[in-house]
């Protein structure tokens, strides 16, 4: 109400109004984006000029001052003719030289313009052949700072001409709305572009900065509004739009890393989506490939390419390394495939903010590492520094128990036949044999220490982690990475690593082939998984490693992390 009152009371005083109109705003503007924009169009120097302008003419005209004459420009042009037919002294050559100035001229001009309340522009004549049929054209000006323009183009294939493609969310041209899908352009800078390519078209937008102006045909086709997306995604790739040769506009594209959150903008067209990363400010979108289509380029890529069947893999802390499996005593031998399933091509996966509620069980927490990176010994200091907080599984055996051990602490012991019912209804996360024994960890294991109100942590092999990301366990997965080589040779020279040679786990010390296994293992771990690992610790120090672990714990247990829409809405 206030600012209704001044714009009725005090309109000669606009340009006072203007300058404080963005912080009376303030407190009814949504985002920080919007009061930027204000800011931005309050703010603009041309704008307040013209303000100026206009309240200096409305005090004259409200005034109704009476011009003394209304031709003073001919009144000057006389009165040069007539001194020049005068003796010339130097009081009139100095009155001759200040009349020929332009300056002056042009003041006199707006003298006259003024005197005579002639303010509206005069326009051409309309010309009498016009073909009502010709298209109308439009000239459009925009202010095009360090930001990319924000709209892309393409060639009509069947006109030939110049097409606006697209409109970037948030760009330059979307926040002008004067430009729109299906315009055909015509000049730039009034440069034509019905012969140039593309690309030469978008070298010129390049290189240009301030004002650009664009003529145009309007598209006669309505465009439906599209509401801001509230899709979030989170990328299980990485992207450069810079090594993307389909892209079909380097400069629109979006870069982003494996694991980053990205808002989906727009989804109209099937091929390029487009997005902005979450919690950026810059309102601007960039383009980055659907779904369906890095599905498809994918796959072409790994079209003739054979996938290695997987090592066969241990169970729990059951590790082996290389030279023990060329023993032949491999602890497990593999129950399922490990070969690249070709159905589950990591490009996106639709995400939403959680935090888990106090009455909630804690999430999964699964460990993921290589054989002797210090997994084991991360999680013995976890279950070491809050026994009543932490929990691990116990696992199941067919072997028949010793004299010291005692069913449901270090094994929990049940017959074969028990063992292979419960393979045949899924109820184990991994299994194997050795030495004709039975060894795995059940589902209802994990299950027993969750409803504990204990956090669970559970050691598995990658290709194990995808048949635990469900509802009810919610998992957390961490990869344990080790450092560079050089660092294992300067750290664990005096380390032992856990063998599977015999039943008691003996140690032996780490030799340079382990290093070597290590890594490679590792890094295939990463390739090949790396898009359902939630958090990567490289295991340098024990001591560092350990308190990042204890700090990922204690934030998962209190912040919101992102998951997949599918654990909420299941």
């Amino acid at each position: 109400m206030p600012l209704l009152c001044q714009l009725q009371g005090y309109v000669p005083c606009l340009y006072e109004l203007l300058a404080a109109l963005p912080g009376q705003l303030q407190p009814h503007v949504d985002s920080q984006e919007d009061l930027t924009f204000l800011w931005d169009i309050f703010g603009e120097k041309s704008l307040h000029s013209l303000v100026k302008i206009h309240e200096k003419l409305h005090y004259y005209e409200k005034q109704n001052p009476v011009p003394i004459l209304h031709g003073a420009a001919v009144l000057a042009d006389d009165l040069a003719e007539e001194l020049q037919n005068k003796p010339l002294n130097s009081e009139i050559r100095e009155l001759l030289k200040l009349l020929s100035k332009p300056n002056v001229k042009a003041l006199l001009s707006v003298h006259d313009t003024v005197a005579q309340k002639n303010y509206d522009p005069v326009l051409p004549p309309m010309p009498d052949d016009i073909d009502d049929e010709e298209d109308s054209v439009k000239i459009i000006r925009l202010v095009k700072n360090r930001e990319p323009l924000g709209a892309t183009i393409k060639k009509d294939e069947q006109t030939g001409a110049i097409v606006v493609a697209r409109i970037m969310r948030g760009g330059a041209a979307d926040r002008s709305g004067l430009i729109h899908v299906g315009d055909e352009l015509r000049e730039v800078n009034g440069i034509p572009v019905e012969d140039k390519r593309p690309e030469e078209i978008i070298q010129i937008l390049a290189q240009s900065q301030g004002a650009i102006t664009f003529k145009i045909i309007p598209s006669i086709k309505e465009e439906t509004p599209s509401k801001e997306g509230k899709m979030f995604i989170k990328a299980l790739f990485d992207y450069d739009p810079n090594e993307d040769k389909a892209i079909p506009c380097k400069e629109a594209g979006l870069s982003f890393k494996k694991g980053d959150i990205l808002q989906i903008m727009s989804q109209d067209d099937a091929t390029w989506w487009q997005a902005k990363h979450a919690g950026d400010a810059n309102p601007r979108a960039g383009l980055i490939p659907s779904k369906h289509f890095q599905e498809r380029k994918q796959c072409a890529r790994a079209l003739g390419v054979v996938p290695m069947p997987g090592n066969p893999f241990p169970v729990r802390s059951f590790r082996l390394s290389r030279k023990d499996k060329k023993t032949n005593k491999s602890m497990y031998e593999c129950k399922k495939s490990d070969q690249y399933d070709t159905a589950d091509v990591p490009t996106y996966e639709e995400v939403t903010p959680y935090r888990r509620q106090t009455n909630e069980k804690y999430r999964l927490v699964v460990l993921v590492g290589p054989v002797g990176v210090g997994l084991n010994e991360l999680k013995r200091k976890l279950l070491i520094s809050d026994t009543q907080h932490y929990g691990v599984t116990v696992p199941h055996t067919t072997r028949a128990k010793r004299s010291q051990e005692s069913d449901g602490v270090e094994y929990i012991f049940i017959s074969k036949h028990l063992f292979e019912t419960d393979v045949q209804n899924n109820k184990f996360i991994e299994y194997g044999e050795y030495k004709n024994n039975y060894y795995g960890t059940s589902i209802d294991s994990v299950r027993s220490v969750l409803a504990k109100n204990k956090v669970c942590l559970l050691d598995v092999q990658p290709h194990t982690v995808k048949h635990l990301r469900t509802l009810e366990f919610k998992p957390y997965v961490i990869f344990i990475k080790p450092p560079s080589i050089e660092r294992l040779r300067e750290t664990r020279k005096n380390a032992k690593i856990i063998s599977g040679r015999d039943d008691q786990g003996a140690a032996k010390p780490f030799t340079e082939e382990d290093f070597q296994d290590m890594i490679k293992s590792a890094q295939i771990m990463e390739n090949q998984y790396g898009h359902l690992f939630d958090k990567i610790i490289v295991n340098d120090d024990l001591t560092v490693a350990f308190n990042e672990l204890k700090t990922t714990f204690d934030k998962l247990e209190t912040e919101a992390h992102w998951v997949p829409v599918s654990w909420l809405h299941s």
